[in-house]
């Protein structure tokens, strides 16, 4: 997330900061973001909300990541922090609620208001039993946190494991739609690849040691092995982990992409995956939801790609596997907002669900709130597809969120660089990279 323990540490005494600038103004209000991509979306919906309650707001975009991070940290020790904060869901905003930096929404978000929410995310940015355990740990970035407490409201969703295809090379490649399955998929990153070896490949951003294992592998792994055999790669039974037949299985599978990544993949970084994409550097690309409006303001068009879920495999536990939504950002109200119950009745405006569809459309990212059997008409095919990756059943959808059945304290990104050394670099087999893995899980379980 983005606000690191540092954040947390310089917040942590800035609890009692006075009113912010807006206050000077009963119907003005003040909203920061940190993603260029929902400015203008924003705005539109701020015209929309003063014609409705006479209330203005003003909408500032402060990027990348770390100068967003400075100025909340600047203006929560100036006494110039906004009304609303849009924030990282469910880590950044627990920061800043530790800090006393945002206020605390615990029951001043109504049935009415949440129900709106996606219901596997409409609880996002309140303290569970779980992240209040999180908070207790030494190390925690947001230690003092109370369970029950509420520090945002969900503005986007989203997932991983979202992949992008360049309709125009699939075209030249002879395809002309989305691979349904994975076999289908591997089908068509060979034609393109054969079609141009040098840009016909696939991209990801593999610097960032996980994504190959969180977008990629273990969706796929769920998809081939079924919910509790997926889990038990990760267990301490020998007979179900990464070590054993099934764990082979899926690392074999995994490995039928190292003919096609594109050179170099494992040193880009995410956006700079996306962009080589984009530049039609490769014809595929793995990603998120979020990565189409990325891929626009690289100036690739929705109507350019082909957007889907990883495919399943054909002949795998859940053929008709989902992908599970997250809440990705959320909107908090500052605690020291002048004007709390009008920077209320903003946040609960953006999830209406006329003007989270334009929100979505207008940015290209989907929202938190449930959009409805007629949001096809709206949105396009590119964000639908994304939409529809979430159509599935507990059985059936892989939930990114869940990890408990992992060893406390594992490290995604240790597990990575092992995959890494399978895929794409070809330095060992499935077989010596599951029982690397083996070993790692068990010396996780181990310490406990």
């Amino acid at each position: 997330m983005a606000l690191a323990t540092t954040t947390a540490l310089t917040l942590t005494t800035l609890s009692a900061c006075g009113g912010s600038d807006s206050g000077s103004d009963s119907k003005s209000l003040e909203m920061w973001t940190f993603k260029q991509s929902h400015v203008g979306a924003l705005r539109a919906a701020a015209t929309e909300f003063k014609k409705e309650t006479g209330i203005s707001v003003k909408v500032e975009v402060y990027t990348p990541d770390d100068a967003y991070t400075t100025k909340v940290q600047s203006a929560a020790k100036t006494n110039g922090l906004p009304d609303v904060l849009e924030v990282h869901s469910d880590g950044e905003d627990f920061v800043l609620g530790a800090a006393g930096v945002t206020a605390d929404l615990q029951d001043q978000v109504p049935d009415a208001w949440s129900g709106r929410f996606q219901e596997a995310i409409k609880g996002s940015g309140t303290v569970t039993p779980q992240k209040f355990k999180e908070s207790q740990a030494k190390d925690s970035t947001f230690k003092g946190v109370e369970e029950g407490q509420r520090f945002s409201v969900p503005l986007t969703a989203g997932t991983f494991g979202i992949v992008y295809a360049n309709k125009r090379k699939l075209a030249d490649a002879g395809i002309t739609k989305a691979p349904a399955t994975w076999e289908e998929f591997l089908a068509a990153v060979e034609a393109t690849h054969h079609k141009d070896p040098k840009t016909g490949g696939i991209s990801l951003g593999l610097k960032v040691k996980s994504t190959g294992l969180t977008w990629v592998l273990q969706p796929l792994a769920f998809a081939q092995l079924g919910k509790q055999a997926y889990w038990d790669l990760f267990g301490k039974d020998k007979a179900g982990d990464f070590g054993s037949a099934n764990g082979t299985k899926v690392l074999s599978m995994y490995d039928q992409l190292t003919p096609y990544w594109m050179p170099g993949t494992q040193t880009l970084s995410i956006d700079e995956a996306d962009q080589a994409f984009a530049q039609g550097k490769s014809a595929f690309a793995v990603g998120g939801t979020f990565t189409l409006a990325f891929l626009q303001q690289n100036d690739m068009k929705a109507d350019d790609v082909f957007a889907f879920g990883l495919p399943a495999p054909k002949g795998g536990a859940v053929p008709d596997r989902a992908l599970g939504p997250l809440a990705l950002t959320g909107l908090s109200l500052t605690a020291t907002s002048e004007q709390p119950e009008n920077a209320k009745k903003w946040m609960e405006f953006l999830s209406g669900t006329d003007v989270a569809a334009r929100f979505a459309k207008e940015s290209a990212d989907l929202p938190a709130t449930e959009l409805g059997a007629d949001s096809a008409k709206v949105l396009g095919p590119a964000l639908t597809a994304m939409i529809e990756s979430f159509d599935g059943t507990g059985e059936t959808t892989y939930d990114p969120s869940l990890n408990d059945f992992r060893p406390p304290g594992y490290d995604q990104d240790v597990a990575g660089e092992v995959l890494t050394n399978l895929s794409p670099l070809g330095r060992e087999t499935p077989a010596q990279t599951g029982a690397k893995l083996r070993e790692l899980n068990s010396d996780y379980w181990a310490t406990q």
